[in-house]
């Protein structure tokens, strides 16, 4: 199905590997579009509960492929851009979803970091080894990061003459804060493991045999829980959290627990008084409230 990226299932659990070790999993555009498609099936995909991410190989992902035909390099354009348009803030965001705009305009990471973020279903990042650049900025939408031993991770954009892309200028501060971002970005050093998780990046630093059997553990602890229940804390912690006021988190909170206490809540707990695991019957695909997502008509 895909090219540059395996995607299985796993009792509940889906598995996405960047899979182009042979260039240390070096990020192109044709795995751009596996990618946003891999997410948009597994968020509506019932059989899907949980999405661990990681590389194959040595590497998590070594950044964009500089020298990969398919990418639009060449010497007089070394991003792939059509540097013949100039679009103002409005007519791109006007135009996002035109082919034109997609392939000349639109940062490529970008793209997967918001199917990231539009996700049903929680993200595990299992960074296995270098990711620089893009390969550090697609892990910011992920929910969860844990790291090997081996792995060094670097905003190396500044260094380039670039900005940071794929959204970061939205995740990273809120991960570390605006100092350690601005920092990491300025400097574009190039960051250990336990330095990552110093500054909170990711949650742990494990042996590079244990790495996945951590991301999975907590992908099971997910999946016994209600999919609709938490897919609803998903979007709520990244929409509520960014509002001006706490009152639009309160009408979310309210309108999310007036749903849930009917079906999947009762449930939770009646098996809680008796004792025993819960038994959810609430699908993603077809019991999410009528306001969802509340997003899109704010």
């Amino acid at each position: 199905m895909y090219k540059t990226i395996n995607y299985q299932i796993d009792e509940s659990i889906l598995t996405i590997t960047l899979n182009r070790p042979e260039n240390m999993n070096a990020f192109t555009v044709e795995m751009a579009n596996e990618l946003i498609n891999a997410f948009n099936t597994a968020s509506h995909d019932d059989g899907v509960r949980a999405i661990v991410v990681t590389g194959a190989g040595k590497a998590f992902c070594a950044g964009m492929d500089l020298q990969e035909a398919d990418n639009g390099f060449d010497s007089d354009n070394v991003f792939g851009l059509n540097e013949s348009l100039n679009p103002t803030l409005a007519e791109l965001a006007d135009n996002l979803e035109s082919t034109e705009f997609i392939e000349g305009v639109r940062d490529t990471g970008g793209r997967v970091t918001l199917a990231i973020y539009e996700c049903n279903k929680p993200v595990i990042a299992a960074i296995n080894g270098a990711a620089v650049g893009i390969g550090a900025t697609m892990t910011c939408a992920m929910d969860i990061r844990l790291a090997s031993e081996k792995a060094k991770i670097g905003f190396v954009f500044n260094k380039i003459g670039i900005i940071p892309e794929a959204c970061s200028s939205w995740f990273l501060p809120r991960i570390v804060g605006i100092s350690q971002a601005l920092e990491w970005c300025y400097s574009a050093d190039i960051i250990s493991a336990d330095e990552a998780k110093e500054a909170r990046f990711v949650k742990s630093v494990l042996p590079a045999d244990e790495l996945l059997d951590a991301a999975y553990a907590i992908a099971r602890k997910i999946s016994q829980h209600s999919p609709v229940a938490i897919t609803l804390t998903r979007q709520m912690m990244y929409r509520n959290s960014a509002l001006d006021h706490p009152i639009g988190a309160h009408i979310v909170d309210s309108l999310s627990m007036l749903h849930v206490s009917r079906n999947d809540g009762k449930e939770g707990v009646q098996s809680f008084l008796e004792k025993r695991p819960s038994e959810f019957s609430q699908r993603v695909s077809q019991d999410m409230p009528a306001f969802y997502p509340w997003w899109e008509d704010q």
